[in-house]
């Protein structure tokens, strides 16, 4: 067993057989909706969430975990002689990240022989996943706390990741739009591009969905150009178009991808049906 336990939020969307695989923990963050609140963790019909989504004239409201939710994932570990690097997205669209900051400190005034490093990534979804790979495999080699704080920082600045969503409603309506603010008056007939750098930043703007799906395929040829040919692709009721880009993506790169998979509630409900997404990352970061 590794000395350093790696945790993460339930924003990366991981095959969950690869996060039980990799021995990772997860904190879950939460979804409301009328009048009920749960785990995202715990929702596994995608297809009902999105088609409840695409029907409501309301959003889902989505919230972070609490700190007893972070405690409860920690203290077993700590209490096990094991150290801990939490992972996890942007605290630019959320709060997870201070809530496991001031679990943390909670949970070492009691083992101060401990330690507990809450990463704020500055991403999520599948830039958050290949970003808590890479701290996997550092930490299966027998990495102390600061060398996987140090891969999961390099991979932090290798991996990059484009999407393409269908509108920018979802977006302005949950209030994670970001700097994309500035296309929403116009925005009616285009397919907007898209990249998280802390936040929500438009890369272009491009009419048919079609050349959408082509920029985000020519995006993989650049991370191919610069190194970074670790690759995934992650969508949001679109797996059709997931699957030619996977499809594309072995013919470019010769290799599987990292993972391909879902997008669920809590990033589902800000970016809306229809998405498609694509990252890269140095393939050594991973090993």
């Amino acid at each position: 067993m590794s000395p350093v336990a790696i945790v993460t939020d339930s924003t990366h969307y991981l095959p969950r057989e690869l996060v039980g695989d990799r021995g990772v923990g997860e904190v879950s963050l939460y979804v409301s909706r009328d009048g009920g609140v749960v785990r995202e963790a715990d929702i596994d019909d995608y297809g009902a969430f999105y088609e409840q989504l695409r029907a409501s004239d309301s959003l889902p409201t989505t919230s972070q975990p609490s700190i007893g939710d972070f405690l409860a994932v920690y203290e077993p570990l700590l209490d096990a002689g094991r150290d801990v690097v939490s992972l996890h997205l942007s605290g630019g669209i959320s709060g997870t990240v201070e809530s496991g900051r001031q679990a943390a400190a909670e949970a070492l005034r009691e083992r101060p022989d401990r330690r507990v490093e809450v990463v704020d990534t500055g991403s999520a979804a599948g830039g958050l996943g290949l970003i808590v790979l890479a701290a996997v495999a550092a930490a299966a080699r027998g990495a102390d706390v600061a060398e996987v704080v140090d891969r999961s920082q390099a991979a932090m600045a290798s991996s990059k990741i484009w999407f393409a969503v269908d509108t920018l409603e979802y977006l302005r309506r949950g209030g994670r739009i970001g700097t994309a603010q500035a296309w929403v008056g116009g925005a009616l007939k285009i397919k907007p591009i898209l990249t998280l750098r802390d936040e929500i930043v438009p890369i272009e703007r491009v009419r048919t969905s079609g050349r959408a799906f082509e920029r985000l395929y020519e995006y993989l040829q650049g991370r191919k150009t610069d190194g970074a040919t670790a690759w995934a692709v992650q969508h949001i009721r679109a797996g059709d178009e997931a699957q030619r880009m996977v499809e594309r993506g072995r013919e470019l790169f010769g290799t599987e991808p990292e993972f391909v998979s879902e997008i669920g509630a809590v990033i589902g409900a800000h970016a809306g049906p229809g998405l498609l997404g694509v990252a890269g990352i140095e393939p050594g970061l991973l090993r």
